[in-house]
């Protein structure tokens, strides 16, 4: 599935393959929470280059359903018309974050839906079936996500659970072209997720992911703890930080050898008028913006900066036309995935940690702060 093309340092060129095609890495994913990128259309995700897509296997359980989705396209590729490859997350971190009352038994977890309060129980066989009807390429085990801070005695039954729920997973029967990924679960204890790593590695899965990051940690211990965990994992298999993050969390993961990142941050940022530049991320809604003719970002090459002004836009976002949203989002995406795909231009190179210096220090000038 995952073969290694080139090394910079820990940094990483590769390619993961899949049934709907051949991803290169380092990758970002774009999140299509409710079988949509929010504000883009397949089409949009296409021209910008976006080479794999994050489906959401809470929400779309429980609006239409899965069941609704195989039934009318098939599988989530010809519901949403999109037919490069999908990973699904598990639902599990939505579980946790999005349900006010939930429990946890060695079954699953019962849950109130954040919809209409309707309770449900999303287990590893329920996860299972529900990626299955999704048909995605890439398939989540269900885990257990605890908020960090957390004592290492709760981290550890954390951990003990999702092993024993990765294992059920392991055990179901998805589809033929479905590739089953683990997650290594124990907070910021590197003996812990050293463990998870082995016991999953026993069970044998094709690709490892990163979870329970970015949930109330500092981000500089995120980031040490990256630094020192990430080179230990197999260097046959993806590597996937689930859920991070800013652009230079992503950057940094690369750097220390992770390959696949997902966020929603230039989706939902870029719905409040937050625009990703080279230079820093800057707020369109400021007064100084009113009159300025340049571009969102002059060193970006999109067809949003190719074609319309900082004042035009920030026009629209003043008075609430909806396509202020449409056109940073696409700005940002382009921003996200025009700076891993440099990354792995320069992996190749072997020029990384320079391309990595000057984007770090360009980032953090916060010219538009």
């Amino acid at each position: 599935m995952y073969k290694l093309e080139a090394k910079c340092g820990e940094a990483r060129a590769g390619t993961i393959t899949t049934a709907h095609g051949v991803i290169e890495t380092p990758i970002f994913m774009p999140v299509g929470t409710r079988a949509s990128v929010k504000t883009m259309t397949s089409a949009d995700l296409e021209e910008l280059g976006a080479q794999i897509i994050l489906g959401n296997t809470y929400h779309l359980y429980l609006r239409p359903g899965h069941e609704l989705i195989e039934k009318v396209g098939g599988s989530l590729h010809g519901f949403m018309n999109w037919q490069k490859p999908i990973l699904t997350d598990s639902g599990g971190f939505q579980v946790f974050s999005l349900s006010d009352l939930n429990k946890v038994t060695e079954e699953g977890v019962v849950f109130q839906s954040h919809i209409d309060g309707s309770r449900h129980m999303i287990g590893p066989e329920k996860s299972m079936e529900i990626q299955k009807g999704l048909g995605s390429d890439i398939v989540m085990v269900f885990d257990e996500c605890p908020a960090l801070p957390a004592t290492k005695e709760r981290l550890r039954e954390s951990m003990e659970l999702t092993l024993r729920w990765a294992k059920r997973c392991k055990d179901y029967d998805l589809r033929d072209y479905q590739k089953l990924f683990g997650i290594v679960q124990g907070g910021l204890h590197f003996d812990l997720r050293s463990e998870c790593m082995e016991r999953l590695e026993e069970i044998d899965f094709p690709g490892l992911a990163i979870g329970g990051l970015s949930v109330g940690e500092k981000n500089e211990e995120m980031v040490e703890f990256c630094r020192r965990f990430v080179p230990t994992m197999p260097e046959h298999k993806p590597r996937y930080l689930m859920g991070v993050g800013k652009p230079l969390d992503v950057l940094t993961g690369i750097k220390n050898g992770l390959d696949m990142f997902d966020c929603v941050l230039p989706t939902r940022n870029a719905r409040n008028g937050q625009v990703l530049t080279h230079k820093g991320p800057m707020n369109i809604k400021k007064e100084r913006f009113k009159e300025d003719t340049g571009p969102l970002d002059p060193d970006c090459s999109c067809r949003v900066c190719q074609n319309y002004s900082r004042a035009y836009v920030r026009h629209l976002y003043s008075v609430g036309e909806y396509t202020a949203g449409q056109l940073i989002t696409y700005h940002n995406l382009h921003f996200y995935l025009e700076m891993v795909k440099t990354a792995r231009k320069h992996i190749i190179a072997g020029t990384f940690d320079e391309y990595y210096d000057s984007f770090y220090k360009s980032y953090e000038s916060h010219e538009y702060k």
